[in-house]
């Protein structure tokens, strides 16, 4: 079963989208005599620097036959039918794509554990174009590049992914645009988006963003693409898909995806941290947060659970965190949190901050400390001297120090996240469920 990858067709300035380069793949295969099994969409690490728009890659399973002789043959075939594709359809020419083509003659559930590893090291970590090229030619397998050619090492990662770690799948169809439409305003009936929407949670997700009133389903930029719909359930992503109205579609695709699903975020202690990287860290909210120029909210989570408890390793490691302006309501989620709060956190290491796409309180800090309270004249008691407690000036009666009274909090224990339209492709909806805690979703 020949394995056709491919990356880096689109371009941020000219458009296009790998995607539709894959679709149109699969359809020349089709019309080749091949049967193209399944397609995957792969989102690598979101924190790398030279990423696409939307970093990520496609895999194509080619169905061959069963002889090697056989195999070989459609392994050349496909190969040659998706290097046309590219060569007519990448933004090559006055963008800045650097398409890769990487086509394997094996069983995508078998391929070799250095591919299967390569993929996730694509997905969490890095890779040099100097990797993909030596890791394909080690087994044979073929492999092009135009520009930079940095396009192999996605390419090589789509194909490694369904022999990798991962095991969490999800799908989504996506509705093209007719050619001549490419570059102008969609035409997309925004309430009928709406009401599928509303029909389909949770197997359907981030289709809108109600709080905003944003079809985010819908992109802005200049590709093919009319609209996408995710979800777990195949028939509930196309029962969404057409109930929605809107300009002809020229043609639609779906494709298995690690959309939503986490999969960029390691464990990781506070001193295991480094840039680029995504992570979920457990520890505790040091400093108040801040809000600053551009509506950013800042914090700093400190190692340890409050108690002094944590790694060893960790103990005195901090990092600053940010919830940016985009993630709209998630910001008071943040602003409301206190020094001594007990969390876990996620996102993106970038500069030594970490950008938070997600996190959960494990404990609240429930009292805080105040000047006590004169039983007798209800009035503030002043300081008596140093390690002397508190007397009231009129009263006389004393306390030995500060008394504990409770705090109302706006949150509750459990997880929280940045709304639809501030969501990776990668991070995992709270609705898909699985978290350990209760969740507050953003819909």
């Amino acid at each position: 079963m020949p394995v056709v990858g491919l990356d880096d067709t689109d371009s941020r300035e000219r458009g296009m989208c790998t995607t539709y380069v894959a679709a149109r793949i699969g359809e020349r295969l089709d019309d080749a005599g091949f049967e193209v099994r399944r397609q995957l969409l792969v989102r690598c690490n979101p924190a790398v620097e030279h990423k696409t728009r939307g970093n990520a890659a496609l895999a194509l399973h080619v169905e061959a036959g069963e002889t090697n002789e056989d195999r070989a043959v459609a392994a050349d075939a496909c190969f040659e039918i998706a290097r046309e594709t590219i060569a007519d359809l990448a933004a090559t020419t006055g963008g800045d794509a650097n398409p890769g083509l990487v086509v394997a003659d094996a069983d995508p559930a078998e391929l070799p554990d250095d591919v299967a590893a390569f993929t996730e090291t694509a997905v969490r970590g890095h890779h040099e174009l100097g990797d993909a090229v030596a890791l394909a030619d080690e087994h044979g397998f073929e492999h092009v590049g135009w520009g930079t050619g940095r396009g192999r090492i996605g390419a090589l990662a789509a194909i490694g992914a369904w022999s990798s770690p991962f095991d969490d799948w999800t799908y989504e169809q996506i509705a093209y645009r007719e050619r001549s439409r490419w570059g102008t305003e969609r035409e997309v009936d925004v309430e009928s988006v709406f009401d599928a929407a509303a029909q389909s949670q949770p197997a359907v997700w981030d289709t809108v963003d109600r709080s905003t009133g944003t079809a985010v389903c819908v992109p802005r930029t200049p590709c093919p693409v009319l609209f996408g719909i995710r979800g777990d359930d195949r028939d509930q992503i196309a029962d969404v898909a057409g109930a929605i109205e809107s300009e002809p579609v020229d043609r639609v695709a779906t494709f298995i995806t690690n959309q939503g699903t986490d999969a960029h975020l390691r464990d990781a202690d506070l001193h295991e941290i480094e840039d680029d990287h995504a992570y979920c860290i457990d520890g505790t909210v040091a400093t108040t947060p801040e809000t600053r120029e551009g509506g950013h909210v800042f914090l700093t989570i400190e190692a340890g659970d409050g108690d002094g408890a944590g790694t060893s390793d960790s103990q005195g490691e901090s990092v600053p965190c940010v919830a940016f302006e985009p993630t709209k309501q998630f910001r008071d989620r943040v602003r409301a949190l206190r020094s001594g709060d007990v969390v876990t956190v996620c996102g993106e290491v970038s500069d030594g901050t970490m950008k938070l796409e997600k996190f959960a309180i494990r404990d609240l800090v429930r009292t805080e400390l105040t000047t006590p309270i004169c039983p007798d004249c209800d009035r503030t008691m002043e300081s008596a001297g140093a390690d002397q407690g508190y007397r009231c000036r009129d009263c006389r009666t004393d306390a030995p120090g500060k008394m504990e009274r409770p705090i109302d909090r706006s949150l509750e224990e459990g997880w929280y996240e940045v709304p639809p339209v501030a969501r990776r492709h990668v991070a995992k909806p709270l609705v898909r469920g699985g978290f350990d805690g209760p969740i507050h979703p953003e819909l």
